[in-house]
């Protein structure tokens, strides 16, 4: 393979890599905002789900885009790492969606139990599962993100799919992985909610944040004694000097969050708490490099043919184009509409 298809095949992995970045900014919060959903409670419950409808009612939807357009791009440029992925982790990520399609259903159904707004305050039985589904999406999105770099995936040489052990997603490994998944949505989205909120309300989401960011940090320190004994292969990367500045800036970025939440300096908590998360995850992206699915597909293994590679690319151009202003355009006036409501 020469340099040319190399850099290619590098894009489309970043792209894809990118898409999951938004996903987990834009998406993880919507599935955080759900947790404290769920966790609604002291004098103000009401008010703390009316303020998690409003921020995240109008855009909910919208933010799963990103988790296709990492699909559509996997399945177009890297096929058949796409497919040991789906075989392997059929059933993690079969629940997962599973659990996608009920948050959204339940979200709705909660929403139009009354023609007033308070209704979506109430606790019911829509929204108890609303809760429950954005538990356990992230916990198994987390837990196929440990099985992945666990390298617990086989691919032989026929193309043969198989598991290294039975349901490896079931580990402590992949399943604090998984907690962490969670803690980590849980925080980003307390952090969005004290920025769009005030007063008392906001004091709400603070210590929700504070709980949130205490938890993110103990998993973060399980993940990584469980890295070094269950995929050492990935923690020797992840300690590389390729790989550790990113690391460090993005735990940089984590106790600068922390320090905003405490210090209240609110606007600066969500800038530095979306940059950890962005730069944990590029710290993982240059880890995995140069496998999608280790130790027996790369990027290269997997490439589709180079033809497909550029249109795929070239097309986002366009398709941003029309794309992104509309996701704005929706974020503003909603938001302003939201604002108006309080």
């Amino acid at each position: 393979m020469d340099d040319t298809s190399q850099v290619w095949i590098n894009l489309a992995a970043l792209v894809a890599l990118v898409g999951v970045m938004a996903y987990a900014l834009l998406g993880g919060a919507d599935f955080g905002g759900g947790v404290w959903d769920l966790f609604a409670g002291g004098p103000r419950k009401r008010q703390q789900r009316l303020a998690i409808q409003r921020a995240m009612g109008p855009v909910w939807e919208a933010n799963h885009v990103w988790l296709i357009f990492v699909v559509v791009v996997l399945f177009s440029c890297f096929p058949r790492g796409y497919a040991a992925l789906s075989v392997a982790l059929f059933l993690p990520f079969h629940a997962a969606l599973l659990g996608i399609m009920l948050r959204g259903a339940s979200f709705v159904f909660r929403s139009y139990q009354s023609r007033q707004e308070d209704a979506a305050a109430e606790t019911s039985a829509w929204g108890v599962v609303f809760g429950i589904a954005s538990i356990i999406s992230p916990i198994l999105l987390g837990a196929a993100f440990g099985v992945v770099t666990e390298g617990q995936i086989r691919v032989d040489a026929s193309g043969q799919v198989s598991l290294a052990r039975t349901a490896p997603w079931l580990s402590p490994y992949c399943v604090t992985n998984g907690l962490l998944a969670l803690a980590t949505c849980a925080y980003l989205a307390a952090v969005y909610l004290m920025n769009e909120t005030s007063g008392a309300l906001r004091d709400d989401f603070r210590l929700r944040a504070i709980g949130a960011g205490t938890a993110t940090a103990i998993l973060a320190g399980l993940v990584g004694l469980f890295t070094w004994q269950e995929a050492n292969w990935f923690f020797m990367r992840l300690v590389s000097l390729r790989t550790l500045p990113v690391i460090m800036v993005g735990l940089v970025c984590f106790a600068g969050s922390a320090w905003s939440v405490f210090t209240r300096r609110y606007r600066l908590s969500r800038l530095f708490a979306a940059g950890e998360a962005t730069l944990v995850l590029l710290g993982w992206g240059l880890a995995q490099h140069p496998y999608l699915v280790y130790p027996d597909i790369t990027f290269a293994d997997a490439a589709a043919p180079m033809a497909t590679i550029r249109f795929v690319l070239l097309s986002l151009p366009v398709g941003a184009v029309f794309l992104l202003p509309s996701l704005w355009l929706l974020y503003v006036v909603f938001r302003q509409k939201s604002i108006e409501a309080e």
